[in-house]
């Protein structure tokens, strides 16, 4: 589903610089934009809500807002990659007239089944006022919708509407949540945060509806994708609670908070974690610009020649520039991000004290950067593999993620505070050196794969 991809690359290809800016710009918002979304939205309400409300509403509100992320994204896996699966699988056959089906089915779908889970979370275990926990449930549904919708947008050609649905979205974010804190706390700044993501969901699902313009038909069709892709959904649930479980973990330090609500979090781990992911946002942007695109047309060709009966030099020639195209994106992304993480590490003690963040959160910091670096080119490998239909490695990758990044975070908790994101750090390096000996060697011998491994005739 590179589709947006081949549009942004047209448009960095212009002979002008804006053209580059606006490519690589809109990129990083496709890519990124409810992470993106809510780093800056929430970046502004802590920095002028301190002028309108007490510091217990804003990190009333903040823990919510982190809950919801974290269990909304982990709970959607399975249908997240399994939808992803179905869209690409239409989009591939030139047959999507049962998208919008799908949309509603798989949104109904997502929210019922984590409904049973949330709602006796807020009412039972979390100690808040009425109105608060209504807004938090409300805020839970429209964060896990928009995950939903996320998955289309790479499907999409019409990048400015994906851009203008963000921008307008957080503007209205930030200006809700401060003009509401001042009369009604954490309640105004949560129903003012989302008024924002209603903007964000709505304008994206009408994007989608105008790109898929059909009648609602055999909606739940799609659940069949999760007999035949079980071990795809497996794997999203996996990633997803590899993502979030080493700070699962560190809310169990010493250090950690506990709100009056209940709420149980490391603001410390969880600010400067959240800081480090910031540096990969351009290596996920260049990914959808040049770096997918290119491997696709590589890979497209493969397979359409395997197709139309080519002969085996012509194979052996396609698979040859699979390989450098992999080769060559490889050596980019990691010179990339390379330089960014050396130069963040480097330049992170002026830039918290510029920031006024504190001092604790810098080695932490440090560690997630590194971590993120391989992070990134872990999440390449999976979906290169995932082109490649490799299932069951991709799950076997995020389980040993999954276990790594808990077993190892929790291990760094028993050495003590100055070990503290060095867990996350060794989870990420050990498993994509994994990730990307399985996908070198499986790419190695795609033609025994095309032709003898995935060929159910044989």
């Amino acid at each position: 589903m590179a589709g947006i991809g081949f549009a942004l690359r047209r448009l960095t290809n212009r002979d002008d610089l804006l053209g580059i800016v606006q490519g690589y710009t809109h990129s990083a918002i496709v890519s990124s934009g409810p992470w993106l979304f809510t780093v800056l939205a929430v970046g502004s309400i802590n920095m002028f809500g301190l002028y309108l409300t007490d510091l217990a509403q804003l990190t009333e509100f903040r823990v919510i807002l982190i809950y919801n992320f974290a269990f909304s994204l982990a709970f959607s896996g399975p249908v997240l990659l399994v939808g992803t699966r179905y869209l690409a699988d239409m989009i591939f056959l030139k047959k999507v007239e049962e998208a919008p089906g799908m949309f509603l089915a798989a949104l109904v779908l997502m929210l019922s089944s984590q409904a049973v889970i949330v709602v006796p979370a807020y009412l039972l275990i979390f100690d808040l006022p009425p109105d608060l926990i209504a807004a938090g449930l409300v805020n839970y549904f429209l964060v896990t919708a928009i995950w939903l919708v996320n998955i289309y947008l790479t499907a999409l050609k019409d990048y400015r509407s994906v851009t203008m649905a963000f921008l307008i979205g957080m503007i209205v974010a930030g200006s809700g949540a401060l003009l509401l804190a001042q009369f009604f706390g954490a309640t105004g700044i949560t129903m003012g945060f989302n008024l924002g993501l209603g903007v964000i969901f709505f304008g994206l699902t009408a994007r989608v509806f105008a790109e898929y313009p059909y009648r609602i038909i055999r909606p739940w069709k799609f659940m069949g994708h999760f007999r035949k892709y079980w071990d795809l959904a497996l794997a999203g649930l996996a990633y997803n609670l590899a993502i979030w479980v080493d700070k699962w973990v560190m809310w169990c330090a010493p250090e950690r908070e506990v709100t009056s609500s209940n709420f149980v979090t490391y603001p410390v781990y969880d600010g400067a974690m959240f800081l480090a992911y910031l540096t990969i946002v351009p290596a996920m942007a260049i990914f959808i610009v040049n770096i997918e695109t290119r491997f696709f047309e590589h890979y497209q060709r493969f397979y359409r020649d395997i197709e139309h009966h080519a002969n085996y030099a012509r194979i052996e020639t396609n698979h040859t520039n699979i390989i450098q195209s992999l080769l060559l994106a490889s050596r980019n992304v990691i010179v990339l991000q390379f330089c960014i993480a050396i130069t963040f590490i480097l330049a992170a003690g002026p830039l918290f004290e510029l920031l006024s963040i504190p001092v604790l959160q810098l080695g932490i910091f440090r560690f997630g950067v590194l971590g993120a670096l391989f992070h990134v080119l872990l999440m390449f490998v999976g979906i290169v593999l995932a082109y490649f239909d490799l299932r069951k490695i991709v799950l076997l990758v995020q389980v040993i993620y999954l276990l790594l990044n808990g077993l190892l975070s929790w291990a760094t908790l028993e050495l003590g505070f100055a070990w503290y994101g060095y867990g996350y750090f060794l989870a990420s390096l050990i498993t994509f050196v994994i990730a990307y000996g399985l996908c070198a060697w499986n790419v190695g011998r795609l033609p025994f794969l095309t032709f003898v491994r995935n060929n159910s005739s044989v």
